[in-house]
């Protein structure tokens, strides 16, 4: 019986608690979830906890914040003047703001706080700090990538 081994692509039906039992994603009623073991495009929790299962196997595991999304970061919570800022913005509390970078990539913040004055912007993950507790039943094992028509390695 075929195990999944560093470098196989695999297809995973999961759910991901909190340690307080609260839902923060699933794969329930969608697609399986699908990337290559060992490349990075999940947390290293989750592609180390996958190892070594088997098709239609079930396995339930915790990954602590370090393995996850890390622990939180002070210094990525960062305060703006309002007068650096264009005068129509105004995001209200809780919001998720996605930023650019100046290397063009991709960030997520949440605004933690709103003033006359300032803005307060947390960048980390919004699971950072957080151990992540999977729910998962292994769906295939492959040695090559599964077709898709938008090229991005998504699930398909």
């Amino acid at each position: 019986m075929k195990r999944v081994e560093k470098g196989d692509f695999v297809k995973v039906h999961y759910t991901g608690r909190l340690d307080d039992g609260q839902v923060f994603d699933s794969s329930e009623g969608s697609q399986p979830l699908h990337f290559q073991v060992g490349s990075g495009h999940v947390i290293p929790g989750f592609e180390n906890a996958v190892l070594g299962m088997a098709v239609n196997e079930k396995k339930s595991f915790r990954i602590p914040a370090e393995e996850a999304y890390g622990e939180r970061d002070e210094r990525l919570t960062k305060v703006f003047e309002r007068s650096e800022l264009p005068p129509d913005f105004d995001p209200p509390l809780g919001q998720v703001l996605s930023l650019t970078t100046s290397d063009n990539q991709t960030v997520y913040a949440t605004v933690t706080d709103v003033t006359d004055h300032s803005i307060t912007l947390d960048l980390n993950h919004f699971l950072a700090g957080q151990a992540l507790n999977f729910d998962v039943e292994l769906v295939e094992i492959s040695d090559a990538p599964c077709p898709t028509t938008c090229g991005c390695g998504c699930s398909c």
